[in-house]
């Protein structure tokens, strides 16, 4: 076990599965020569040679495609995006090919293909650089969604994304890269569609994913000091979801707050209170509560930022809601 942060975890497994499998290997922007905008590729030109980490040019379309096209050969190519904004640029090549071609060639060729890099809002980046891509992507058969909390998660769960045979599309976020914490020992993967309870609850169940679940933590913190003790569900996997794990939850605390960065209308966060409404409305003893971003495009100033995203404030206050202590 040994702690390191979230950029290092996932280095740390880049490098892992390019070691197993030469077939994997990694092409973006400032990927090789600069180690990645934000450092995950840090050292791997070096290990690699530049034949497996390869910088491209300024066009998304284009070394998409060409992801696509290595990965209907039998290669691996995992895809990073400097900003999943940039990935619109590439939103043909990701859904009318990548998702695509594997039913379209009927069966013929999988695409094991990862396209990763920060998702959400960055400090001050305004409104066409603090997109949140989740509920866009899943929206789509034939692609799957991930995004980890935390150090140990990403790592584990970007060798299971590398290792799959289908397109993944994997969400980090860039204000956790420098988030620390312990990741285990050698060779661990953690499936796809499984999600992890964070904190064992009873009296509410706030499910989160990605940097969210940093302000639940918190916010379960408050909510204990008033006795409300919130269980805390990772789904991990946004698609498939871990809907088994969401009804082992919901049946025991019987009140849920969905937490989520992407703005409030047609949302991942309503997909979820949608499957839980027709699954489990009989366990259910109050109204889901919803945390999003409001519908806005993202301002600049950093107040209006801070009112625009979900808080732990507004977390506690849902909970409180969910919980009639409001």
């Amino acid at each position: 076990m040994a702690v390191m942060e979230m950029r290092e975890a996932l280095n740390q497994a880049l490098k892992e599965e390019m070691t197993r499998d030469e077939k994997v290997f990694i092409l973006g922007e400032e990927v090789a020569e600069y180690n990645g905008a934000y450092k995950v590729t840090k050292g791997l030109l070096d290990h690699f040679g530049p034949k497996r980490v390869i910088d491209t040019p300024i066009s998304e379309t284009g070394f998409t495609g060409l992801a696509v096209g290595a990965a209907m050969m039998g290669l691996r190519p995992v895809v990073e995006f400097m900003s999943f904004n940039f990935s619109f640029v590439a939103f043909d090549q990701i859904i009318s090919n990548a998702a695509k071609m594997y039913y379209m060639s009927g069966g013929l060729y999988n695409i094991p293909m990862v396209m990763r890099g920060p998702n959400g809002a960055g400090p001050r980046v305004s409104s066409q650089h603090s997109h949140n891509v989740e509920s866009l992507y899943a929206h789509f058969p034939g692609l799957r969604v991930m995004s980890p909390s935390n150090p140990a998660d990403a790592k584990g769960m970007l060798k299971a994304a590398v290792r799959c045979n289908d397109p993944v599309i994997f969400l980090e976020n860039e204000l956790a890269y420098n988030l620390k914490g312990e990741v285990p020992d050698g060779d661990y993967v953690i499936p796809i569609g499984k999600g992890d309870i964070k904190r064992e609850g009873t009296d509410v169940t706030i499910i989160a994913w990605s940097r969210m679940m940093t302000l639940a933590k918190a916010a379960a913190e408050e909510l204990a000091k008033e006795g409300i003790n919130a269980e805390l569900l990772d789904p991990r996997t946004l698609k498939p979801l871990d809907m088994p794990l969401i009804a082992e939850s919901v049946k025991k605390t019987n009140r849920v707050v969905v937490v989520e960065e992407g703005h409030y209308f047609c949302s991942l966060g309503s997909q979820v209170a949608e499957s839980i409404y027709s699954d489990l409305f009989d366990y259910l003893d109050a109204p889901i509560q919803r945390i999003a971003q409001s519908e806005n495009p993202m301002p600049y100033a950093a107040n209006l930022e801070a009112a625009t995203l979900p808080s732990v404030e507004k977390i506690v206050m849902a909970a409180k809601q969910a919980a009639y202590r409001a």
